[in-house]
């Protein structure tokens, strides 16, 4: 066994020799290759992960007994994640984003080892049981870690492991959702990495890698398929107000997060966190069904107009389903999201603000314009349309990133043909929170404890 452990320690020592001898350009170009084609094997890993929990995990349960089990599954996940990194991994590895620019500002930007697998485990059994959280930034600290682990095993300086951990980053938003090019610009938007040829091109090949690997084994799925309809100019007035309510949504989004998670963060008794957290998570469940998990197959209903998604299985099964009643399930869901996302990640469960951004953006989208064509009988408003353009708002708004929102969400449904009221909708929103909020959800912790150094640059 010794014997074995000699010559691999060999053989690496010579790969490193080797790749030292190549010329810096050539080696990043390779690096970056390599990087998206890990980070798309752990999305991978992640999705299929995710959808083991789900149906193996969750159904063996649920033969033990009565259906409103259920109830109880997210307090399971977040408990078994709890356990996770208290006992194994013995380091913070939520809010996957914020974390990554910390190490960017702070740590020239080394991530630990661990990063490049832990959280997948831990968000992937929180998500899979149901917590109301997102799989991505988990992703993106993965993603990011395999490219900074890349450039420390390599000694490589600094500069060069910054642009192998925004390649990271670029190539786990491309395979998460097929998306190359807003894997890119989310590097660029939200990481802040210097505008630049040899910053760009690496995200880019890295992005393009792991989109291309995503595609050999998921296939070409877009995630918000839909049947959009046609854009009409005497709609954009009403994009503009959506812009504006995203805004305000978002602010909401981002200062109820921040404030339940702060409460959390002051408690120092973790199982009266997971307690806490757990109860008030199934209630919120039992209440609105649609908060079970990350909410992107109701989203996907939304956008074929079909508003049963929206009860089924709930207190409002059987009641009439008039256009106020489904007005003030939105609402109930929209403000309730905020809470049971907090929540989940205060009790100790690992997941993050981008899938549940996405998904808020849908229920405000489909607010808005069901209220306007309730109110006003003239107006015949695309429901679908505005579910998938107040994604785009509500992204724009709290992760301040307008760019991402709207290449990403043209990217994933298919929908070039709004590009115009996308790009209205994307910049009211980051416009009038502006106003507001001088940073985004990512970045506001760090910005208070004067931690964030990357953001000081246009």
């Amino acid at each position: 066994m010794s014997r074995i452990q000699t010559d691999i320690n060999l053989l690496s020592r010579a790969l490193v020799l080797y790749l030292r001898r190549i010329s810096e350009k050539r080696l990043l170009i390779m690096l970056s290759i390599v990087t998206g084609a890990l980070s798309a094997l752990a999305a991978i890993l992640l999705k299929l992960t995710i959808g083991f929990v789900e149906h193996e995990f969750i159904g063996m349960i649920s033969s033990w007994g009565s259906s409103l089990l259920y109830l109880t599954y997210p307090a399971i996940g977040i408990f078994l994640s709890y356990l996770f990194v208290k006992y194994y991994v013995r380091d913070n590895i939520s809010h996957g984003v914020t974390r990554v620019l910390y190490s960017i500002s702070q740590k020239n930007s080394r991530l630990k080892r661990h990063n490049t697998y832990t959280s997948v485990i831990a968000s992937a059994i929180t998500i899979g049981c149901g917590g109301s959280v997102g799989a991505e930034a988990p992703m993106v600290l993965t993603g990011s870690a395999i490219g900074s682990n890349l450039g420390q095993y390599l000694k490589l300086n600094y500069k060069t492991i910054t642009v192998l951990l925004g390649a990271g980053a670029a190539g786990a938003i491309a395979a998460m959702f097929n998306a190359p090019l807003a894997g890119m610009i989310f590097t660029i938007e939200v990481l802040m990495i210097d505008l630049t040829l040899s910053s760009i091109v690496p995200l880019l090949i890295s992005a393009v890698t792991a989109t291309s690997i995503s595609y050999i084994f998921t296939g070409n799925n877009l995630l918000f398929l839909n049947a959009i309809e046609p854009f009409s100019m005497h709609n954009l007035p009403y994009y503009i107000i959506l812009g504006v309510c995203c805004a305000f949504g978002a602010l909401y989004f981002t200062r109820a997060t921040l404030f339940i998670e702060g409460i959390f963060g002051k408690t120092k008794k973790p199982m009266l966190k997971f307690a806490v957290g757990g109860a008030i998570l199934g209630v919120l469940i039992f209440l609105f069904p649609p908060l079970y998990g990350e909410g992107y197959g109701v989203i996907s209903e939304l956008l074929h107009n079909n508003t049963n998604a929206l009860t089924n299985n709930s207190l409002y099964e059987n009641v009439s389903q008039n256009n106020w009643l489904i007005l003030s399930i939105l609402a109930g869901i929209f403000l309730f999201k905020v809470v049971a996302m907090a929540c989940t990640n205060g009790a100790g469960g690992v997941g993050g603000t981008f899938g549940p951004t996405l998904f808020v953006g849908g229920i405000m989208g489909c607010f808005v314009s069901r209220f306007i064509n309730t109110v006003f009988v003239s107006s015949l408003l695309p429901e679908q349309n505005f579910t998938l353009v107040g994604m785009a708002g509500m992204m724009s708004a709290v992760m301040q990133a307008p760019l991402t929102a709207i290449f990403l969400i043209a990217e994933i449904s298919g929908g070039y043909d709004l590009f115009l009221p996308l790009m209205m909708t994307s910049t009211v929103a980051f416009v009038t929170i502006g106003y507001f909020e001088q940073y985004s959800i990512y970045t506001k912790r760090l910005a208070k404890r004067g931690e964030l150094l990357t953001h000081n640059k246009d």
